[in-house]
């Protein structure tokens, strides 16, 4: 294992963040925030409990996988795709450093933003509404497991995509749509029968419902099934890229 390699590449994708602090961190903390006083606060305060917690905390695990799914994907597919765009993935591709270190250092470097990102966000929902967390070993375990999961997602994206419009066409047009139908503002049990099994087809229901019971002991699917799809995603992504890697495709265009 190339550990000056990956510190490396670590490093310099953390200090790009640490240049980026307004867009990276402190624009999505603020837009959360603000569905905080919306929904959480202003919304929230009109509306009954659900499953016995209060509307303003029952959003605050859909909410952060809001930020998290879109930060996560971003953060990755941009730091592999400016490589491409600059030509230094040349010199990536040619030293001394396998497939699985360069992972971990770019997939590694993504995941850690998106855990800061979320701890921050948890720690600002503080302000506008009360909540506790049942399983806090659990809830940083799926947070982090989810960050890692769309970071390297996110580091597919940034392999497949030949210009910047294409980095940003799957979170804006697939993950956010997604996210919102996949209960990120209510439980699935409140829709029809029908709209529930269709749900289901949604895989961001699974993270958001495995998230939810972390705080609430509750959820809309088993917590079981829910860590399982997001280990059977992350290993499909870990298998899409070692292929990439392999076979060198959109890696020399």
């Amino acid at each position: 294992m190339n550990l000056h390699a990956i510190r490396a590449i670590y490093r310099f994708e953390m200090a790009r963040t640490m240049r980026t602090l307004m867009q990276s961190i402190a624009s999505p903390v603020l837009s959360t925030s603000l569905y905080f006083i919306v929904f959480g606060a202003a919304i929230g305060s009109r509306m009954g409990e659900i499953d016995g917690t209060s509307y303003g905390a029952f959003i605050i695990p859909g909410l952060i996988m809001l930020s998290l799914l879109g930060e996560s994907i971003s953060n990755a597919s941009f730091g592999i795709y400016m490589p491409k765009w600059t030509g230094t993935i040349y010199e990536l591709l040619s030293a001394p450093v396998s497939w699985f270190e360069v992972v971990i250092g770019y997939v590694g470097a993504a995941a850690s933003k998106s855990v800061i990102l979320g701890l921050l966000i948890l720690a600002t929902a503080r302000f506008f509404v009360d909540y506790e967390i049942a399983h806090p070993v659990w809830m940083f375990g799926f947070l982090l497991l989810t960050s890692v999961t769309f970071s390297l997602f996110g580091f597919i994206i940034g392999l497949w995509a030949n210009d910047f419009q294409k980095l940003q066409v799957i979170p804006l047009l697939v993950i956010t749509p997604l996210t919102f139908l996949g209960g990120a503002f209510y439980s699935i049990s409140m829709l029809p029968p029908l709209w529930q099994k269709i749900t289901l087809f949604n895989p961001v229901v699974y993270l958001i419902s495995g998230f939810r019971w972390s705080f609430t002991g509750r959820a809309d699917v088993h917590i079981a099934i829910s860590t399982g799809m997001t280990f059977g995603f992350l290993l499909v992504c870990l298998a899409m890229v070692w292929w990439i890697f392999r076979s060198g495709w959109r890696l020399r265009n």
